[in-house]
């Protein structure tokens, strides 16, 4: 039932402070099949409740998604009973997708945590947030749903931190800036993504960026993401001409070094954990990616 200090809040929003552990993704899907009803009425998630209204959800049963645990070696660099950060290597799809039904990261997590498979019912359970396949670094996976709503609810609010390592083709034109430009998909080549107009279907991607270490032909940077699009940091520093090493895809077709992938790397991720403790993480640059700096530096 509503109470006084709820009235006024959004459905969604209530659902998820009061209901069963649920995260907001969740909520508002249960909302649009018709799961949560509001004095036993269909209603919308934007809807605002009033005082002594009655909120009721039905949660369905758990839907099997036949993901195949898989016993891949991963590096679990933090565990415990709510949250594991995994530090992802080059190469590896974070969940299934069309291309690639196995050999990802949440296949490799069930052989690890079968427990997972319970989550969200989805085909990347415990996932919150993700990291292109080429490239490596910390990734965060909450262990159950209490942990997945507490998790998505920073990301939502942009109060994780997240820096990226990138070596880069040439030098940036100050030692450290900010590039606040709308990130959407390309019309005429939907995998990729461009910098497009809001009015156009682009939203807003805010990247700083600052030089770490300078070389010949190139640059260190580190690159901290206030939001999350996809691709973001690759396509913003392709905008200002400074592309990420080896990346093919938004850089030069042909690398500059030889590295194999694009030199991006998640390297700090800062949050709290769903105990209310502060969670830092730190991963080094992995062996591939310190062999092409070294060649940057003769």
């Amino acid at each position: 039932m509503v109470d006084e200090p709820d009235q006024g809040h959004r459905l969604d929003r209530f659902v998820v402070t009061h209901g069963p552990g649920l995260s907001r993704m969740r909520v508002q899907a249960l909302i649009s099949s018709g799961g949560v009803r509001v004095n036993g009425e269909q209603a919308d998630a934007a809807t605002k409740v009033r005082l002594g209204q009655t909120v009721t959800v039905i949660v369905p049963a758990v839907v099997v998604t036949h993901l195949i645990a898989e016993a891949i070696p991963i590096d679990v660099v933090y565990e415990d009973a709510d949250i594991a950060i995994v530090n992802k290597a080059a190469g590896m799809v974070v969940h299934p997708a069309p291309g690639h039904p196995r050999g990802t990261l949440v296949n490799a997590l069930l052989a690890r945590l079968p427990d997972l498979q319970a989550i969200n019912g989805t085909i990347r359970p415990g996932i919150v947030h993700r990291l292109d396949r080429d490239t490596s670094g910390l990734i965060v996976v909450a262990k159950h749903e209490r942990a997945l709503a507490f998790l998505q609810a920073q990301f939502r609010d942009r109060t994780v931190e997240k820096r990226y390592l990138a070596l880069v083709d040439g030098h940036p034109r100050t030692d450290r800036g900010a590039i606040d430009a709308p990130i959407g998909r390309r019309p005429d080549r939907p995998d990729e993504m461009a910098l497009v107009s809001i009015p156009r279907g682009g939203r807003n991607a805010l990247t700083y960026f600052r030089t770490v270490e300078n070389f010949a032909k190139h640059t260190l940077i580190e690159c901290k993401i206030v939001t999350g699009r996809t691709h973001q940091i690759r396509v913003h520093l392709a905008s200002i001409s400074i592309p990420v090493t080896g990346d093919t895809v938004y850089g030069r077709p042909e690398p500059t070094i030889a590295v194999g992938r694009q030199f991006l790397h998640a390297a700090h991720l800062a949050f709290r954990r769903p105990d209310g403790e502060e969670m830092v993480c730190e991963s080094p640059l992995p062996a591939d990616l310190q062999d092409a700096m070294n060649q940057a530096r003769h």
